[in-house]
């Protein structure tokens, strides 16, 4: 478990899960210096939930379902670890959608919508 101290709340960065290399691409290329983007395939990747503490946000492909279980990571994050960070998914079809709102997802892109919002969303968070 990391020791959160203020110095690594403060570090830009974000969690991508994905195993879509093409996006994980594409999204790395719009980071600004002094971003960080871990991309994992699951929260045990990333720690405890203090550990999920120190990202600002998580954008969750709702298109790699062979690799984990995007209802299952929301559930986890909201009921099991009790957190509230952002989750942004992209993809997906409309029923995985309506199951991703009703665990409490944040927001919903295209594929291709959520390369040209993430810059938005790294101005927003990058307090």
């Amino acid at each position: 478990m990391a020791e959160p101290t203020i110095a690594k709340r403060l570090q830009r960065r974000f969690i991508l899960m994905t195993s879509d290399t093409a996006i994980e691409a594409r999204l790395g290329a719009e980071m600004p210096d002094g971003w960080e983007m871990m991309v994992v395939r699951s929260l045990e990747e990333v720690g405890d939930w203090v550990d999920i503490l120190l990202y600002r946000f998580i954008l969750l492909d709702l298109d790699a379902t062979q690799d984990f279980d995007p209802v299952e990571i929301i559930r986890d994050l909201r009921t099991e670890h009790m957190l509230q960070i952002a989750v942004f998914c992209f993809g997906g079809d409309p029923a995985l959608r309506d199951e991703m709102r009703m665990n409490r997802a944040d927001r919903f892109f295209e594929r291709d919508e959520i390369v040209a919002r993430v810059r938005s969303f790294l101005q927003q968070y990058g307090w």
